[in-house]
């Protein structure tokens, strides 16, 4: 197989004027106060005023400065260079002490020396990685002791489905690398850019049991009927932040969210 990261850095960093420039990323609005971070993490984050906050695949840096603005103290890790550079050029503009490393996950140790109160990760993130018994042993050695993990992902049932929702086209379990090329992104469905990209479905057992594996005591999975993002093809809002794919109605787990401590 090509090599998946190259791919797949080259595909975000062409994405990343693109998604600066987005409706969906509301960049303007984000500059003026508007957090980027949703309630569904919020609500499971709790207060992280003065927390150490370790933030994987943050992309241009919104939610990492948007934890910022809590009173958190954040760092964000992404393997696009042109996103980091995104990232630390918002940061200065709006004067974050927000601070970025431009590395690919599995990495990390070698760019990064330090333990957080709080590793977090969120929406479309682990498709990108082939191996989470890798991933988990990354995320649990940033964990100080008795620190905490929280993720929230879309479910692993919805990247079942072809982009229309008609059909089942993909295993729910990790069969192998899927290599595809879209047009446009989620962010700009209609943007004049095709993508090549190379990802994993995983299934929540197999995310549960590599953080078990570990040493993480999972303390909750949750699961929603909503997304709080109209990344999908035929998403019908249903309050503010809340979209759902409109011919499913609320019969599909739309996203779930993993909240665990190191033992």
């Amino acid at each position: 197989m090509k090599d998946y990261k190259e791919i797949n850095r080259n595909s975000w960093n062409r994405k990343v004027k693109i998604h600066l420039d987005s409706e969906f990323y509301d960049n303007e609005n984000f500059k003026k106060g508007k957090s980027s971070l949703n309630d569904i993490e919020l609500n499971l984050m709790g207060d992280v005023s003065g927390k150490t906050i370790l933030h994987l695949q943050c992309h241009f840096g919104q939610d990492t400065i948007s934890l910022d603005r809590l009173g958190a103290n954040p760092t964000g890790v992404d393997i696009s260079d042109e996103a980091i550079k995104t990232a630390q050029n918002l940061s200065k503009e709006l004067e974050s002490s927000a601070q970025f490393v431009c590395c690919d996950i599995y990495d990390l140790p070698n760019h990064l020396n330090e333990k957080f109160d709080l590793v977090f990760t969120s929406y479309g993130t682990i498709g990108w990685l082939p191996d989470l018994d890798r991933w988990a042993k990354v995320v649990s050695q940033f964990m100080k002791p008795s620190g905490e993990f929280l993720m929230v992902e879309f479910h692993p049932v919805v990247w079942m489905f072809d982009d229309d929702f008609n059909e089942v086209k993909y295993n729910y379990f990790n069969d192998g690398p899927i290599c595809e090329v879209e047009s446009g992104t989620y962010a700009q469905k209609d943007a004049d850019i095709d993508l090549e990209f190379v990802m994993w479905n995983h299934s929540i057992s197999e995310v549960a049991n590599n953080l078990i594996k570990h040493g993480l005591l999972i303390q909750g999975i949750h699961e929603y009927d909503y997304s709080p993002y109209p990344c999908f093809k035929g998403t019908k809002s249903i309050g503010e932040r809340k979209f759902i794919i409109e011919k499913m109605g609320n019969k599909l787990p739309m996203v779930y969210a993993i909240s665990s401590r190191k033992q």
